[in-house]
Order: structure tokens, then C-alpha cells, then sequence
């Protein structure tokens, strides 16, 4: 099968932002994802700003084509500027978050359409659980021959990222113990979870081909790897992060994914080997990151030396600086250094049910509010 990538001569941006809906009032998930487009999409400069997602109560704001962070998340803002009035029209409310802290999965509303109909008819129980939301940020890559060596090399900061956007502790009115519920979670249906790591794109092309004459995908569109080509955009996509409730947030993470993926290409451009990890290490690193979030000690290399994740998030930002002064984004980097002084969001919501007697509506309240007033800053 031969799989054509649309290469980016420049390291593009683009952002999609899946975000659920709950109700004003008893901060419930909300099935008005089909009301919500058709009155927000009538109101955007561009209605493909706003997609539906597999369940109703849930959209996804995506940006154009932007050449630096700061475009993306005004990019983003602009759209939100009318989606929130909207929503607010119909007694909604945007929660940014991997979970929702108390919804009931058998309650919800599945999107009309017939990919998402045989989606949950093959995934079953585990597909109708999939109350999780996350960020994906897709980078250009300027040679298709670059792709599969930078994807296995950005598995060894996978923890990073994770622990940074960790949100989903909360899972069905339960604490579960984990930073990031969603990982774990998402992992379980068939074609989600790690990425197969090949050193050509000639091998990546036989997986799927593969993969499609035995039925386990019909398309491109059906592997949902946590790090994936996307081969008509011509970018890498990392699917690594939980929901955000904080644009400000999203635009430092979206920085450091910008600055990973085009510092690695550079490398390899410049006929470096770039550092990779053996796959059990990998699959540790995402289990630590899910379960501890910041705290937690991820291993750095083949030689099993280990460091805790903020420690060695201080150096990476460090080298990374340079690379941020040539994409226009160093302020946006820098901030990615406050998550950790500020807390995660997890370590936010936990705080909050906490203060107030193990209220998840205050959760929820607290999520809202987050997202509101980072679009005011």
C-alpha cells in the first residue's frame, strides 16, 4: 500500500481542542453538540472551526493552518468568542478536562453517523466508556523520509507531556488515584494507545496495509495512536495530552510540542541518530506519568538511569530555548515552566474537592471558570 505524504515545506501548526458540555446548573454532560454547531457554526467566519465528535456532548475546536503558536491560540480564541455566547443560549457551558469528575458513561448520546455507529458496535463496553477528551497538535514535517524516526524519538519526552496535562483524576464520582485517567482509558480500544516505532516509511506503509487486508482498520482515520503520521496534512500529530482548561496552558504545551518535533528534525536533517527508548520503557514512562503526574520518576534512556519528571523537564526547556527563538514562541515555552509552580490540573481539581468536602460540582464550577477567564487574559 503506498501511502503519499503531503510534506510541509515549513514546521506548520495546527491545534484541535476537544472540550464536553455541561449543563449551567447541575454541571451534568449535556447531549447538544448538533444544537450548539448548527448555532455557532452560523456565526463563525469559518464553520469548519467547530466539529462534532463521536459523543453529543462534546465538540472539538480546531484551528487553520498557523506558522506560530501565538496564531494558533488566537486562532482558538477567536472561535471560542462565539462558541461560548452560543452555548450559553442553551444553557451550556465548555468544561476543558480528560474527564468529566462525576458523569455516568451509560447515560450518553452517541453522534449520528455510520463511522462512529461501528466504532461502538465493534469496541463494545470499552468503546461506550470513552467519556475522555484531549489536545492534539499536528506540526509539518518538511520530508516524509523524517517522520517515523522523529515519531519514535518524541516517545522519550512522552511523560513530560502527559504529566503537564494530566486532568483526568477523577473518573464516575470516584478519585482514581491516577493524574491521568484518560491514558489509561483510551488505550483500550484496539487501534488506540502507543505507536508502532519503524525506522522507514516503507515499513509503516506495510503495517497498514496489513492492518487493513485483516480488517482491524478500514482507514488511516481509524488508528488513533497516541503519536501518529497524518499523512494528508503532511504533519506529525501527537495525541499525548488530556483536555486543557487553560488557554494559556495550551499554548506553553503546544510550544514544547512545536520545539520537540522541529528540534528533532533538524537533528536528523543534520545526520544525527536521534536518542530513542526500547518499548518497555516507553510503556512504563506513560504508566508512571499517567499514574503520578509530576512526581513522577521516568526512566531517560537504554541504560535504565532514572530522574524525576520536572527535574529533567528544567534542562529540556533549557535546550529547547533556542529552537523557541527561531519559531516565535519563547514566551509561550517559558510558561510551560508555571504548570508545575502552579499545579497541574489534576493536582487543581484535587485541591478543590478537597477545600470544599469532596463537592465535584465545585470541580466542575472550577474547570469553567478556568476556561473563561483565560480567554479574558
Amino acid at each position: 500500500m503506498r501511502i503519499d505524504f503531503h510534506a510541509s515545506p515549513q514546521p506548520t501548526l495546527g491545534v484541535e481542542w476537544e472540550l464536553s458540555l455541561v449543563d449551567r446548573t447541575t454541571r451534568d454532560l449535556v447531549s447538544a453538540a448538533s444544537d450548539l454547531h448548527e448555532l455557532a457554526g452560523g456565526r463563525l467566519r469559518d464553520p469548519e472551526r467547530l466539529h462534532k465528535e463521536l459523543l453529543r456532548n462534546t465538540i472539538e475546536v480546531v484551528t487553520g493552518v498557523n506558522t506560530t503558536v501565538a496564531e494558533a491560540v488566537e486562532d482558538l480564541r477567536e472561535t471560542l468568542s462565539v462558541v461560548i455566547p452560543a452555548a450559553h443560549e442553551l444553557g451550556v457551558d465548555l468544561l476543558g478536562s480528560g474527564s468529566h469528575p462525576f458523569a455516568d458513561w451509560s447515560h450518553q448520546q452517541l453522534t449520528e453517523g455510520h463511522r462512529y455507529a461501528e466504532l461502538i458496535n465493534r469496541t463494545q463496553w470499552w468503546g461506550r466508556q470513552m467519556l475522555i477528551w484531549g489536545v492534539h497538535v499536528h506540526v509539518g514535517m518538511p520530508e516524509r523520509d523524517r517522520v517515523m524516526p522523529v515519531l519514535a524519538s518524541m516517545l522519550t519526552t512522552y511523560p513530560h507531556l502527559l504529566a503537564l496535562s494530566a486532568s483526568s483524576p477523577m473518573w464516575a464520582g470516584q478519585d482514581t488515584g491516577y493524574a491521568s485517567n484518560r491514558a489509561l482509558m483510551f488505550q483500550q480500544l484496539p487501534t488506540a494507545g502507543l505507536p508502532f516505532a519503524f525506522d522507514t516509511w516503507a515499513e509503516f506503509e506495510t503495517c497498514i496495509a496489513d492492518q487493513t487486508t485483516t480488517g482491524v482498520i478500514d482507514s488511516m482515520a481509524d488508528v488513533r495512536w497516541d503519536l501518529r503520521p497524518a499523512p494528508h496534512f503532511g504533519t506529525l500529530e501527537h495525541r499525548v495530552c488530556d483536555g486543557m482548561s487553560d488557554l494559556g496552558e495550551l499554548g506553553a504545551i503546544t510550544a514544547l510540542v512545536h520545539c520537540l518535533v522541529v528540534d528533532l528534525d533538524t537533528r536528523l536533517a543534520a545526520g544525527e541518530t536521534l536518542p530513542t527508548m526500547p518499548p518497555w520503557q516507553v510503556q512504563e514512562n506513560k504508566w508512571r506519568a499517567a499514574r503520578y503526574g509530576l512526581e513522577a520518576i521516568v526512566i531517560l534512556d537504554d541504560a535504565n538511569r532514572e530522574r524525576l519528571v520536572t527535574e529533567d523537564l528544567d534542562d529540556l526547556l533549557e535546550r529547547l530555548t533556542p529552537v523557541s527563538r527561531r519559531l516565535g514562541c519563547e514566551a509561550e515555552l517559558r510558561t510551560v515552566a508555571d504548570i508545575p509552580r502552579r499545579g497541574a490540573s489534576y493536582q487543581r481539581q484535587r485541591a478543590v474537592a478537597h477545600e470544599s468536602n469532596g463537592d465535584l460540582v465545585a470541580v466542575v464550577d472550577a474547570l469553567v471558570d478556568e476556561l473563561v477567564g483565560s480567554l479574558e487574559r
